[in-house]
């Protein structure tokens, strides 16, 4: 084989080699930074709701490595801040609000959080149409945890919207900002559009 051709073939088979690794680079970073997820209940009308409370975590907190004296008063403030955005207004708990809001962690995957902690008077919503979710974004080992905000119809004691993050929390002080950004990323898509809420019907 001519050495000119031979070097040509070289150069493009090594090229190929790159494009092919830059492609595959490319594909998984989406994956890497998929970091939050959203879910519904697509029969709820979310215009009904107008007022919060905010009742902080759940006692599945203790098996992480989050201290919730230190992360409760961040989340609190992100949740305030959020809703008030969409039109709510946060209300004590005995003046019957809309939503209840909370927060509970996944420490590790294999962990049946269905029987950790005091879960008080709202279940785990783990099971169901909500199982499917859950089971998407596990923590994978024991320095990432996956947080997970539920919104409930304090009236129906129904779980209306979830939001799922999944992020190092070793140090809240440290990763909290990263995690903020990802719940709000998650509340853009609160409350669902018609089409979402359609689509899901669906």
């Amino acid at each position: 084989m001519p050495e000119n051709l031979t070097l040509r073939l070289c150069r493009r088979s090594a090229l190929c080699r790159a494009g092919l690794i830059l492609a595959i680079l490319f594909s998984l970073a989406p994956l890497a930074a998929a970091k939050v997820a959203v879910d519904f209940d697509p029969a709820v009308d979310f215009s009904k709701f107008k007022t919060f409370t905010f009742i902080g975590p759940v006692e599945n907190l203790v098996m992480t490595q989050i201290n919730p004296d230190m992360i409760n008063p961040q989340m609190h403030r992100m949740v305030v801040r959020e809703l008030e955005k969409k039109g709510l207004r946060e209300v004590n708990a005995n003046e019957n609000p809309d939503l209840v809001v909370r927060y509970w962690a996944i420490p590790e995957s294999q962990v049946n959080v269905a029987v950790m902690g005091d879960w008080g008077p709202y279940r785990a919503y783990i099971d169901g149409r909500w199982a499917g979710v859950y089971g998407t974004v596990p923590a994978s080992n024991r320095k990432e945890s996956t947080l997970i905000l539920d919104l409930i119809d304090r009236n129906a004691k129904s779980l209306a919207w979830r939001a799922y993050v999944t992020h190092k929390l070793s140090d809240p002080e440290k990763d909290w900002k990263k995690t903020e950004e990802e719940f709000v990323e998650g509340f853009k898509s609160y409350p669902p559009s018609d089409k979402g809420q359609e689509h899901k019907k669906r």
